[in-house]
C-alpha cells in the first residue's frame, strides 16, 4: 500500500474532525450572539456638533449666501488662536464681523463653512456656522469685539469649554491648518484655489483636486502581565511628565501592527494583543489619536532615548498616590490619553487639583 494510499483515509478523517469542531464551535458562538452583534465601544462617543453639509457645500456660491444672512455665525481665528468670552467661543454675526474688519482695512485670509448646528449640540438646530482666519489678532474692543474677550489657544481653554465649543474649535483648527500647509498644488507648484466651502483646494493648472489630510496615529496603554501599566514620556530624564505611548501609523501596515512596531520602538517591549477602544481628533496639527489597550508578557522597558527618555511600570495605587504626591503629573482630562488610562485604572484618577 502506498503512502498516499493509507495517509488518505486518517487526513480524511482529521478533516472531517476539524470541520465538525468548527461547526459546533460557531454554532456555540451564534447561541451567544445576535447576527451582526456590535460591542459597546469602550470610550464614549462624543456626538457630533454640526451637519457639515458636505453635498450643500459644493454648491457655487453657498459660502456668500451664508455671509448674506445675518444669522450666520463666525468662529474667529488668527493662528492657533480664538476669540474667547466668558470661558465660550465669541461667535458674532458673521456678516457684520467681516463689515467692521473692512472698515479697519483687515481682510480674513479665508471664509470657511464649519457645518449647521444639529440638534443635540449647545446652539439653536439649524444654526449657521462659518470659520473666518485672519492673519492676525485684532484688538478686543475693536471691529465690536468685546473688550473683555481674549485670544486663546486650545489647550488653554479645552478644560472648561463645552462640548459644541470643544468640536468647533478642534474642527476649525484642523481645517485652518491645512490651509496654512498647503497652499499649493504639490504636482506642478501653481496656487490652489479654494471651492466646497473651503473643503476643496482646486489647481487651476492640471485640475487636480486636494483634501484636507488627517494623519492616523495610535495612542496605547499597555499592561504587563502582572497588571501594572507602562507610561513613558520624553524630555529630560528628572521631567515629571508621564503618559501613554503614541506613533504615527505608516503606509501599508494596519493599525495593530503599528501598536506593535511602535511600542516595541520606543519602549523595548512585545505587544502579545491589543484591542481598539475609541479615537480623537487631535489638530495639532492633523492627527486622528486611535486609542489601543494592549498586553505585553515583558516586565522590562528600555526607552529609545529619542522618543521616549523615561519609562515606568506602575500599579493602580502607585499611579494615584505619584500624582496626588506631585511626584508625576499625567495627562489632563481634555486628551484620549487620560480617558486610556482611566479605562485601565478603572476610575476616575484625582489630581492634586482635585484634593
Amino acid at each position: 500500500m502506498s503512502y498516499a494510499e493509507s495517509a488518505t483515509p486518517a487526513y480524511q478523517a482529521q478533516s472531517e474532525q476539524a470541520q465538525s469542531d468548527q461547526a459546533q464551535s460557531e454554532q456555540a458562538q451564534a447561541a451567544r450572539l445576535p447576527a451582526n452583534h456590535l460591542f459597546d465601544t469602550v470610550l464614549p462617543v462624543r456626538p457630533a456638533a454640526v451637519d457639515r453639509g458636505s453635498v450643500e457645500r459644493a454648491r457655487p456660491g453657498m459660502v456668500e449666501d451664508l455671509l448674506a444672512n445675518k444669522e450666520t455665525l463666525a468662529l474667529v481665528l488668527a493662528g492657533r488662536q480664538a476669540l474667547i468670552q466668558s470661558n465660550q467661543l465669541f461667535m458674532p454675526a458673521a456678516h457684520g464681523l467681516l463689515e467692521r474688519l473692512r472698515e479697519l482695512g483687515t481682510a480674513a485670509d479665508h471664509v470657511i463653512y464649519l457645518g449647521a448646528a444639529v440638534p443635540e449640540s449647545d446652539l439653536p438646530a439649524g444654526t449657521e456656522i462659518v470659520l473666518i482666519i485672519l492673519p492676525g489678532t485684532v484688538e478686543p474692543g475693536a471691529a465690536g469685539i468685546p473688550s473683555d474677550a481674549e485670544w486663546a489657544g486650545f489647550r488653554d481653554i479645552a478644560a472648561v469649554l463645552n462640548p459644541t465649543d470643544t468640536a468647533l474649535f478642534v474642527e476649525a483648527s484642523a481645517i485652518a491648518n491645512w490651509h496654512a500647509t498647503h497652499t499649493h498644488c504639490p504636482r506642478c507648484g501653481v496656487p490652489t484655489v479654494v471651492e466646497s466651502g473651503g473643503w476643496v483646494r482646486r489647481c487651476p493648472e492640471d485640475n487636480s483636486e486636494h483634501y484636507p489630510r488627517t494623519d492616523p496615529a495610535i495612542i496605547v496603554t499597555v499592561m504587563g502581565p502582572d497588571g501594572r501599566l507602562l507610561l513613558g514620556g520624553g524630555g529630560p530624564l528628572d521631567a515629571k511628565n508621564y503618559s501613554t505611548l503614541a506613533g504615527f501609523v505608516e503606509p501599508g501596515e494596519s493599525l495593530e501592527q503599528a501598536v506593535i512596531r511602535e511600542i516595541h520602538e520606543e519602549v523595548g517591549v512585545k505587544i502579545t494583543r491589543c484591542q481598539y477602544l475609541g479615537s480623537q481628533s487631535w489638530p495639532f496639527p492633523a492627527s486622528l489619536m486611535l486609542g489601543f489597550s494592549a498586553i505585553t508578557e515583558d516586565t522590562v522597558a528600555t526607552p529609545d532615548g529619542v522618543e521616549v527618555t523615561r519609562a515606568r511600570w506602575f500599579s493602580r495605587a502607585e499611579l494615584q498616590a505619584a500624582v496626588l504626591a506631585g511626584e508625576i503629573t499625567i495627562s489632563s482630562r481634555l486628551s484620549i490619553a487620560r480617558s486610556l488610562i482611566e479605562h485601565w485604572y478603572g476610575g476616575r484618577i484625582m489630581d492634586r487639583a482635585d484634593t
